[in-house]
């Protein structure tokens, strides 16, 4: 449907194809600027009855139920729900631990596949598409349109997006709160090595400016595991200082902390409303997508 001047690497045809049955929808009414499939905060013509209501002078007279006038002598207008566009802004965490990745994939490329598959299946729709790559602050960022030439610039940014510095994902979701202005579908990718109590701000933030806020978190199964057998050099890819130690003897502290922190981060989605999906790297990402869009596909019209 979009023809591409090169392949890329993180677009998988047969996925695309088997994906494209199942629609990209919104949890939360969207502010689009053409028809589309998506519910809107507006009352409109539409071929799905949302409710009536009582008849005030200046509506629109075609819109007056006369059987519910002969059944009550009363005028009812028919209302029903307007369906819209979205915009789907696509966040990509791009800080140096998107680097890691120890079963044959990194972080970045599997947040590419993620990235790239959802920005096709919208674009696709008729949805318009942006992307923000984050580390320290916005590091490149591109509005969402819906030209299909558009997706291509987006591809672009994704290929040449390299894992590289320290990360402000909580400072620059803040800021996306405020300059995406209109309601979007906001899709972050990270492995978010940012403190709960930080994000919770941010998703509350989000939430409050009317975004429908979706969260990928990315993380490495040795991550979870700390499944390493002898003494290692463990790397801060964000440029803190290196630690020589001894796994055995660290790995209770190690699960310890890492168990506190998904649960800061599970509390922290749990009160904003955030549509989070924890994913290991080495988890097939087709079906994450579907269970993705599955899910929300049964919550549509949530308003």
């Amino acid at each position: 449907m979009f023809p591409d001047r090169q392949p890329r690497s993180f677009l998988d045809a047969g996925v695309l194809s088997r994906l494209a049955s199942v629609p990209l929808m919104a949890r939360r009414p969207m502010q689009g600027s053409v028809s589309g499939r998506h519910p809107s905060p507006h009352r409109g013509s539409s071929v799905e009855f949302s409710e009536y209501r009582k008849y005030v002078p200046g509506d629109d007279l075609r819109r007056l139920d006369w059987r519910a006038y002969g059944r009550s002598d009363r005028f009812f207008v028919k209302e029903f729900e307007a369906d819209t566009n979205l915009r789907c802004c696509l966040v990509l965490d791009t800080s140096g631990s998107m680097g890691y990745g120890s079963a044959g994939v990194t972080k970045i490329e599997y947040a590419r596949r993620i990235a790239g598959a959802l920005g096709h299946l919208a674009m696709r729709q008729g949805d318009a598409v942006g992307l923000a790559c984050v580390a320290k602050g916005l590091v490149q960022t591109i509005p969402p349109k819906r030209n299909p030439a558009h997706l291509m610039t987006v591809f672009d940014i994704l290929e040449a997006a390299k894992p590289q510095g320290e990360t402000q994902l909580a400072t620059v979701l803040h800021e996306l709160a405020e300059t995406v202005r209109q309601r979007a579908l906001m899709v972050v990718i990270s492995d978010l090595f940012v403190d709960p109590g930080e994000l919770r701000s941010c998703f509350q933030h989000l939430r409050f400016r009317r975004h429908d806020l979706a969260l990928f978190h990315l993380l490495d199964p040795k991550e979870l595991s700390f499944d390493f057998r002898r003494p290692m050099r463990f790397l801060d890819m964000e440029g803190g200082p290196a630690i020589f130690a001894e796994p055995n003897e660290i790995a209770d502290r190690y699960r310890k902390a890492i168990g506190a922190y998904l649960e800061g981060i599970q509390e922290a989605v749990r009160e904003s409303a955030v549509d989070y999906h924890q994913v290991k790297i080495d988890d097939d990402y087709e079906q994450v997508l579907l269970r993705f869009l599955v899910g929300r596909a049964r919550s549509r019209g949530v308003r």
